[in-house]
């Protein structure tokens, strides 16, 4: 056997090796942060951005580095009492498949029936250049009007 074909085999099996111990060392399932699964840890760290309550929004309003003060922020408690003190209940959800397909940071799906908020209610909510309150199923959601980009979802408002 020459030099070179020796060479060459030795490259060749250790590209294998390694190529074969990769995904030994890869979070069982797939389950890990990045890859869709739900981390654990942050929301242990970061239990303010998961909300106590089932409706609390799944996102900050838009990102401003965080130099917004934290009286800017507008909670699920907030909105829902301006849906109930003007008479804003009753909405029905989404379906379940449509309802998947909304999520903060993407663009809002085509096709998803999306209502302008009521004057009376959208005069209680904060106002941000560029951003747009909307009713989506149940859902308060607000989104940048040149993407139509989900920036904010607060679940639940409209019950």
């Amino acid at each position: 056997m020459s030099k070179s074909s020796f060479s060459a085999l030795a490259m060749v099996l250790a590209t294998s090796v390694f190529s074969a111990s990769v995904p030994v060392l890869a979070e069982p399932g797939g389950k890990g942060p990045g890859n869709g699964g739900f981390d654990y840890q942050s929301q242990r760290d970061n239990p303010r951005q998961q909300g106590g309550h089932p409706g609390a929004a799944r996102s900050s309003m838009p990102d401003d580095g965080g130099r917004s003060p934290d009286h800017n922020r507008f909670s699920y408690n907030d909105a829902r009492r301006l849906a109930v003190d003007h008479g804003f209940t009753g909405y029905r959800g989404l379906p379940p498949g449509v309802a998947k397909n909304l999520s903060r940071g993407k663009p809002l799906p085509p096709g998803i029936a999306r209502r302008a908020v009521p004057p009376e209610m959208l005069r209680g909510l904060p106002s941000y250049p560029g951003y747009e309150w909307r009713i989506v199923g149940k859902d308060l959601v607000l989104i940048a009007i040149s993407t139509a980009v989900v920036t904010t979802i607060i679940n639940g408002v409209f019950d």
